[in-house]
């Protein structure tokens, strides 16, 4: 078995073995592919560090400016893509600290005082997924501004409303897709408690049981912009409850877009015709020329399940781990990135789709008079005028049905004579609630589909998301 002979990697821990790793085991311990992505935040947290080793006369002030001078250069080397990754470096801190060593030459050899990978990683990670956060947290006001936009375009357009996939009460396209902006919402709302939550230090915790040298820990957390540092080193360098808590949230999030991704499918299919993406948003068919395919919504729900599986993943990585750190947590950062990755990804078609996505409103209400949708509104009125117990309103109907039914009929075309043999004292006025006009006006309640209730609901969203 071959050997690797690059000696990059016995800098920082060589010292204690006298061979050198084996090839297979610099690949399996190798996150350099990965973990690079949090180059900005290794230099924002070793800037934070080497700034709080000269307040607290651990390092000189030379020293200090040696190093954050040096740090800034890799900084540009990253952004402009001229940084000498390597991966026999492991990871993206070996490779700063190297390159820095390179450049500044002993000083950089002080910078990893009082401190130690396991909390410099975890500190990395926590301030990434504070960042991605924020970027996930404006997409998905986009696509509730979206939602909404569409919403106040047809706060009157009537469409069925379903319950076990089966036509129920008659109700409006944009009550129906301001239920998604309220999902959304609890999602934004999840995500920054998450955010909160993990917004403490782990810095200078050290390998796991803190350090001897006299750091400033509120200095660093101050200066990263953490709300304090973690109050127990064991905790700080192995807990992973922050990820696999966004990874949860993430993972409802995801499911909201994958149940409006399962209608789209079905509102865009001829047999619903309630609506049809632009060609944009639609594939074809190589051997059916006719075909408008919503792969996006499709993959939209695949990619949901494949989202639930990092954080189950990331569950079973974490769940038998004793006290502290252990190489397990190495994979927490894959994880993570990747389902943000996805997210942000389904997120941006979702987004694309629904701004483009023309409706058929005639579809839409022709659907809605079918089923019998103003049923519950016959069994109302029963309760309202009548007086009957809604027990009893509700059993009459359902034999008012039966009879359209047999009829072939709707409810608003069965004669008064015909209502009457079933209960003497219905009038002519019962014929104003039958029409799904009227029914999905008079759901005027608070959070009711009414046209008026749904501009109400605009208005306020258009508010609350500055639109």
């Amino acid at each position: 078995m071959t050997t690797n002979k690059n000696t990059k990697s016995q800098k920082v821990w060589g010292g204690r073995f006298a061979t050198h790793p084996n090839d297979v085991m610099l690949s399996i311990n190798s996150s350099i592919d990965v973990d690079r992505r949090m180059g900005a935040e290794d230099i924002q947290g070793s800037k934070a560090h080497a700034e709080m080793l000269v307040r607290t006369q651990i390092i000189t002030p030379e020293e200090g400016k040696t190093i954050s001078t040096g740090l800034d250069i890799i900084a540009t080397e990253i952004d402009t893509g001229t940084f000498p990754f390597d991966r026999s470096l492991e990871d993206i801190h070996m490779n700063i600290e190297a390159r820095l060593k390179d450049l500044i030459g002993e000083p950089a050899s002080k910078l990893h005082t009082a401190r130690s990978r396991n909390d410099q990683v975890v500190t990395d990670f926590r301030m990434w997924i504070r960042n991605a956060i924020e970027q996930t947290d404006i997409g998905l006001s986009k696509l509730q501004s979206t939602l909404v936009c569409q919403a106040r375009d047809h706060n009157g357009s009537i469409m069925p409303g379903f319950t076990h996939m089966q036509t129920a009460q008659p109700v409006t396209l944009g009550h129906h897709l301001l239920a998604y902006v309220e999902m959304l919402e609890r999602d934004r709302s999840r995500l920054k408690d998450a955010s909160n939550r993990l917004n403490e230090s782990p810095l200078g915790a050290a390998a796991l049981a803190g350090t001897g040298f006299n750091i400033d820990r509120e200095a660093t957390a101050d200066t990263l912009g953490f709300s304090k540092p973690m109050r127990n080193s064991l905790d700080a360098v192995s807990a992973r409850d922050f990820a696999l808590e966004v990874l949860a949230d993430l993972t409802i999030a995801i499911t909201h877009l994958s149940r409006l991704a399962e209608e789209i499918v079905l509102w865009t299919s001829p047999q619903f015709g309630f609506a049809t993406l632009s060609d944009e948003w639609s594939t074809g068919s190589s051997i059916m020329p006719q075909k408008r395919n919503p792969d996006a919504a499709e993959l939209i729900r695949a990619k949901a399940s494949s989202l639930a599986g990092h954080f189950v993943s990331l569950q079973g990585a974490i769940k038998a781990l004793p006290l502290a750190y252990a190489k397990d947590l190495q994979d927490d950062k894959h994880l993570t990135f990747s389902a943000f990755d996805t997210f942000e990804l389904c997120l941006q078609a979702m987004t694309g789709m629904i701004d483009t996505m023309a409706f058929n409103v005639e579809a839409m209400y022709q659907a809605a008079k079918k089923g019998y949708s103003t049923a519950t509104d016959l069994a109302d009125w029963l309760v309202r005028e009548l007086g009957l117990p809604f027990r009893q309103a509700h059993h009459l109907t359902g034999k008012i049905v039966a009879e359209a039914e047999k009829r072939g009929i709707d409810l608003v075309d069965l004669p008064l004579d015909v209502l009457q043999n079933f209960e003497s004292r219905i009038s002519r006025d019962i014929y104003g609630v039958l029409s799904i006009a009227a029914s999905v006006a008079s759901r005027a309640s608070y959070g009711g589909t009414s046209p008026q209730r749904v501009m109400e609901q605009v208005k306020f969203w258009e508010t609350r998301l500055g639109i």
